[in-house]
């Protein structure tokens, strides 16, 4: 069921969004070669505790961490871990979101480790972009498709592809609600948009083919090829003329 939010819960979801971006600016300043994923994900918790929220994807479904951090060829949902150590070149997605006042916020967004190829930095610009050519398409009154559509065209358009297997989703009381927000689809098809709704929108965007893999640990999923791989999320509430980026 999708719920439309009243001013008062949109207001509380703002103020979970502002501790979710404030995680992810902070975690931006310590992304450098020899840092460890388990490093930021403590980073992260740590902030999160300090705002007065709780860190949404911990225990969530039995995640291990505060932080989703997945390298490379990782697409989403990577183990922060010791033994994860951040190298020149490297790319990290980082998605992670907060619980405040029994309100949630999702965001993801995926930096360079010092200098990375060229290559990489314009599957990241395209991955951010492509949410923004989404962006456009959100208001009342609209269709879903509209927005899948439009990041699609835009990812392909690059010589990339869209994940299929993983969808963005509608957030608040609870982290994943209804409706489902794919990358992809039909102009004019799917749910209709209406002010008061919050969904996650977030491509996730692979140098090589859509297609993916989870790993034996049944919680990273990398891409069939091994090709690099980038995401990027908003909590995004849908208004009477288009739409609030919570989280940016």
């Amino acid at each position: 069921m999708i719920t439309i939010k009243s001013a008062k819960q949109v207001e509380k979801m703002r103020a979970s969004a502002k501790v979710t971006k404030g995680a992810l600016e902070l975690l931006e300043k310590h992304i450098k070669p020899g840092v460890t994923t388990a490093q930021l994900d403590k980073i992260a918790y740590d902030f999160i505790i300090s705002q007065g929220a709780k860190p949404n994807f911990l225990n969530y479904n039995g995640f291990p961490g505060t932080i989703c951090a997945s390298i490379n060829d990782e697409v989403v949902h990577g183990i922060p871990s010791k033994r994860a150590i951040l190298k020149e070149g490297d790319i990290i997605s980082i998605d992670m979101g907060a619980i405040l006042d029994g309100w949630h916020s999702d965001a993801a967004r995926t930096f360079g480790v010092g200098k990375i190829s060229d290559e990489a930095q314009n599957l990241i610009d395209v991955t951010r972009q492509s949410f923004f050519e989404g962006i456009k398409y959100v208001k009342h009154g609209a269709k879903l498709g509209d927005v899948s559509s439009a990041i699609q065209q835009y990812v392909e358009s690059h010589g990339y592809s869209v994940v299929r297997d993983l969808v963005g989703h509608g957030i608040g009381r609870n982290l994943h609600e209804d409706p489902s927000v794919p990358n992809f689809g039909k102009a004019g098809h799917g749910v209709k948009l209406a002010a008061g709704m919050t969904i996650a929108i977030e491509p996730m965007v692979n140098a090589g083919d859509y297609n993916v893999a989870v790993l034996d640990d049944d919680w990273t999923v990398v891409t069939d090829d091994g090709s690099l791989s980038a995401h990027y999320e908003n909590t995004v509430l849908i208004t009477k003329d288009g739409c609030e980026i919570l989280t940016l």
